[in-house]
Parts: C-alpha cells; sequence; structure tokens
C-alpha cells in the first residue's frame, strides 16, 4: 500500500506512546490549578457583593485586564473563577502544542529520524499529519477534563463545557501555528521561535483589543476565549472561530511542506563564517554563543512580565474587597502588607517559569550529546570536565540573570505607579534574588538526571510540574504541609513581604552544590550516549 499519508496512524500511535508522561502531567497541572481556582473563589469571596466588586475592581484596572482579560458579566462567579484560567493559562496550553508539534515533526528531521522514516512504507505526509492528529487527541482531552474538574469545583456544567472546549480550542490553532511555523526554518530552535513569537503576538494583540480599541480582540484566539462568555452567556458559535482557524492553518502547513524538500525550510539558512571567531575556542564560548539569542528573548519577556506584574500591585487593594480574601492573601505571603504579599506571590511564581529555562539549557546540552555534537567537540583538545561546566554556567547563570532582569523590571512597575522607584529596587531586587537558591535546586535536579543519562533530562519537566503543583496551590488543594515542604520553592522567604531567611537560603546552595557534585561524579563516570 502506497500513499502520503500511509502509516500515519501508527505514527500517532508512537508519539501518543513517547509524550504519555509530558502531556499527562502537564495537562493534570493544568487542570488541577483551574479546579483549585473554581474550588477556592466562592471561599475568597463568598457573598454576591464581594464577588461583583472584585469583578468591577478587576476591569477597572488596566493592567490586570491586559494580563488576564475582562470579566464581561461582573454577576458570573465563573468567570470571576476563571479569570486568569481563560487567557494567562492558555498561554501554557499553547506552549504544550508549541512542544509537541516541533518534537515529531521539525525535531525529528534534524535528527535524520525522519528520513529513516521514508526509507520504511511510511508516506511523505504521515509525520506532519500525525502531530496534528496527536495534537488533537490531546488537546480534546485537555479539554474534557478541564470541563470536568471545573464541574466538580462547582461551577455550571454548560459554562465549563464551553470553557473545556475553548482550551482545546486554543490546542488545535497553537498546534496548526506551529505546523506552519516548522515549515519555514530547517533549525528546530528557530522554528520553536516563530511558534512561540506568533502565540506571544496574539496574547499581545488580545492585550491591547482588551484594554483599547475592542474589535483588535477578534483578531486573537485568546480574544475569543473571553469573548465566548462561557460562564455567563455561552456564544457557542465562537468555537467555529477556533475550528476554522485550525483547519486553515493546517491546510497552509500541508501545502507548505509540499514545496520543500525534506530536511531544509522555506527561510534559506544563512551561512556562517568561514572561520571562527577568536573567542570560539571551547565548549563554555561555544555555549554562550549558542545561548545569546536565548537568553536575549527570555530577558526581554520576563522584563515585560516584571513590568506588568508590578503595575498590578499598587492596585491591589481594590482587588479586595472582602474580608476573607485579605485574610488569606496576608497568610500566603507572610505578615507584611497586601501589596507586599502579592510581590512575594508574584516573584515566587515567576522563579517557577525562569527555573525553565534552566531545565532548557541542560535538556540542549543532553540533545547535543545525543545528536553527537558533543562527541566532536570533545574529539578537539576540550575536556569532558569543560563541557559539563558549560552547559551548568549557562543553566544556572541564566537562571540568576533572568531573575535579576524580573526584579529589576517589576520595581520599575512597582515604583512608577506607586510613585517610590528607589525604595522598589531596595525591596523588589533582594527579593527576586532570594528566589535564585530554590530554582538552582531544580536546575542541579536536571544536573542529576543529565549526569546519569541524557535521555533522563526530561524528566527535570515533570519534577519541576509536581513542586508546582505541591508549592503553587498545595493550600488551596489542602494537602499536608510535609508535601507541600518537598518543593524547594515553599522554603524560600516570602520577601519583602517578610525578611531575609539567611539559614534556608544556604541549605538550598548548599543542597544545589551536592546535587551538582553528584550530577558530576555520574557524568564523568558513564560513557556519552
Amino acid at each position: 500500500m502506497t500513499g502520503p499519508y500511509v502509516g500515519t496512524v501508527a505514527l500517532v500511535g508512537q508519539a501518543l506512546r513517547r509524550d504519555r508522561v509530558l502531556a499527562s502531567v502537564w495537562a493534570l497541572v493544568l487542570v488541577g490549578v483551574s479546579y483549585a481556582s473554581a474550588a477556592a473563589t466562592s471561599s475568597l469571596y463568598p457573598t454576591a457583593q464581594d464577588q461583583v466588586a472584585a469583578a468591577r475592581a478587576f476591569n477597572a484596572t488596566p493592567a490586570v485586564v491586559a494580563l488576564y482579560g475582562p470579566i464581561l458579566d461582573v454577576n458570573s462567579l465563573g468567570e470571576l473563577a476563571m479569570t486568569k484560567m481563560t487567557v494567562l493559562y492558555a498561554v501554557f496550553v499553547a506552549a504544550l502544542f508549541v512542544v509537541l508539534v516541533r518534537r515529531h515533526t521539525r525535531t525529528e528531521e534534524e535528527t535524520g529520524r525522519t528520513e529513516l522514516l521514508a526509507g520504511t512504507a511510511v508516506g511523505r505526509r504521515a509525520p506532519l499529519a500525525a502531530a496534528l492528529l496527536e495534537s488533537g487527541v490531546v488537546a480534546t482531552a485537555i479539554g474534557v477534563l478541564a470541563a470536568l474538574g471545573n464541574t466538580l469545583g462547582g461551577l455550571p456544567i454548560a459554562g465549563s463545557l464551553a470553557f473545556g472546549a475553548s482550551w482545546c480550542g486554543i490546542g488545535l490553532v497553537v498546534a496548526a501555528t506551529s505546523a506552519v511555523a516548522c515549515q519555514l526554518s530547517a533549525s528546530a530552535r528557530t522554528c520553536g521561535a516563530i511558534a512561540a513569537g506568533a502565540v506571544g503576538f496574539a496574547f499581545v494583540l488580545r492585550a491591547v483589543g482588551d484594554t483599547t480599541v475592542s474589535w483588535l480582540s477578534w483578531l486573537s484566539p485568546f480574544g475569543w476565549s473571553t469573548q465566548l462568555r462561557a460562564y455567563s452567556d455561552p456564544r457557542w458559535w465562537v468555537l467555529v472561530l477556533y475550528g476554522t482557524a485550525a483547519l486553515l492553518l493546517g491546510v497552509c502547513a500541508a501545502a507548505l511542506e509540499g514545496r520543500r524538500d525534506l530536511g531544509s525550510g522555506l527561510i534559506s539558512a544563512r551561512g556562517g563564517p568561514a572561520d571562527a571567531a577568536a573567542g570560539l575556542t571551547g565548549p563554555v564560548s561555544i555555549a554562550l554563543r549558542l545561548h545569546a539569542t536565548t537568553v536575549l528573548v527570555w530577558s526581554l519577556a520576563t522584563a515585560t512580565m516584571g513590568l506588568v506584574l508590578g503595575a498590578i500591585v499598587p492596585n491591589v487593594t481594590d482587588l479586595l474587597d472582602s474580608t476573607s480574601a485579605r485574610d488569606l492573601i496576608t497568610r500566603l505571603g507572610g505578615e507584611g502588607a497586601i501589596e507586599r504579599s502579592l510581590l512575594a506571590a508574584e516573584l515566587s511564581i515567576v522563579a517557577v517559569v525562569i527555573t525553565g529555562f534552566g531545565i532548557a539549557a541542560i535538556t540542549h546540552a543532553a540533545a547535543d550529546e545525543s545528536s553527537g555534537r558533543t562527541d566532536l567537540v570533545l574529539s578537539t583538545v576540550s575536556s569532558r570536565a569543560r563541557s559539563f561546566v558549560a552547559a551548568l554556567l549557562i543553566a544556572l547563570g541564566g537562571t540568576g540573570w533572568l531573575l535579576l532582569v524580573t526584579g529589576i523590571a517589576v520595581s520599575l512597575g512597582y515604583g512608577l505607579v506607586g510613585g517610590d522607584l528607589v525604595a522598589a529596587l531596595a525591596d523588589v531586587v533582594p527579593a527576586a534574588l532570594a528566589q535564585v537558591p530554590a530554582a538552582w535546586v531544580v536546575v542541579a535536579l536536571a544536573a542529576v538526571a543529565f549526569g546519569t543519562r541524557a535521555a533522563w533530562t526530561p524528566f527535570a519537566w515533570v519534577l519541576l510540574t509536581g513542586f508546582v503543583t505541591l508549592g503553587q496551590v498545595g493550600e488551596l488543594l489542602e494537602l499536608p504541609a510535609w508535601t507541600i515542604g518537598v518543593s524547594p520553592y515553599s522554603h524560600t522567604p516570602l520577601m519583602p513581604a517578610e525578611g531575609f531567611d539567611p539559614v534556608t537560603e544556604l541549605v538550598l546552595l548548599a543542597l544545589t552544590a551536592g546535587l551538582l557534585g553528584v550530577a558530576w561524579w555520574r557524568y564523568r563516570s558513564r560513557d556519552l550516549g
């Protein structure tokens, strides 16, 4: 049997098997956070008056609307409960499908595995079709689980179904967008950057539309999630927009795939210089050169996010009109003022996101080893120790740098809106840097996985996901205190709401050093590959 789509079903099964841990953990965390938000909102705002006042306060703060989207019906408990989930957490849903589609299309071509499959009874178009079909299965599962979780959390069934469908729709649109991006460049990293840039542009377009020119929101799938009005007066026809956009983008990706050669991209790769620069003499300098663009992009993204988060803080008292809401936020953030507690909560969340950079850097080193690039580097005068140090330098140093950038950006947003920039810098920058030891512990765990076996490195994402679940929503889910304490983030002093805790920070740093020692011990004694 021959044809361009032969073998698609088998490839879908293989992809689902490969992604069973990644997709399952990612989906369960998203659904768990959504359930926690649905279940906790009624206790945060126990009366209808509290709920309406909070919704109006959200809508009255442009920075909050830009980040989370507007609440179109202030009388809807569901819209209030899903404020963060509708837009902000939909971005995390989108990120999953960027990873999945790139992994099974461009990354497979870059490593040569697609060419091996093409030599068997697998059609040329089967890998792309399989990646999109797998994304459809995963998106549907996430949508169904989100609807079920929100229903169990006490929200209406119809609204929960509409909300779950919006998450599913976001997944389908982003999967098709990523498929288009993967036809443009022969580099998996560039394709990922294009897809992530498209998601970021859609988010910014929605933010501008929700705060200024309203019709712009209709040009973004994240805007459709808000305009769906899942928990007030569902506009079921909006779901057609997701399907139409995903279909058109999928057809576009298939058409573009037919216009390029296997392993190439529509955008021609620019050749580098014939001779390497004098500074590129070893693994450390090469790693710095390779990750320079990534660090720059992350720096710009975290700076933008920090400015928005900092600008929200001075208006937080308007968002907490109920006594119970104030009490809970104060308990989550320590004994300081509500603004300082929110700053501490924001920085703890940002620290988790930035830890992802460190894990990605370690994962990149593992990919270099699997593809044989590390062998090429070590065939020169470079040593295994220098190669290992290069990966750690990027992962640990980059994580610390991004937290510093975030601290400065949050200080600027908070200080410029609040009117005291110097005090904001003095309070927030040290608080951001206090998150570094906890982030380094997780990065060090990724290094242990890499040192043991390159193929085990992706399991660091599972650890990070588990720590997020335990540390960020543990109290809302009423988990035992000892389980929450497993997360290193739960031990970080909640500055600036609380004072600096040198003992805890030193313990986390010592733990990091010990884990790095274990990682090196395992790496130096094992065979590469």
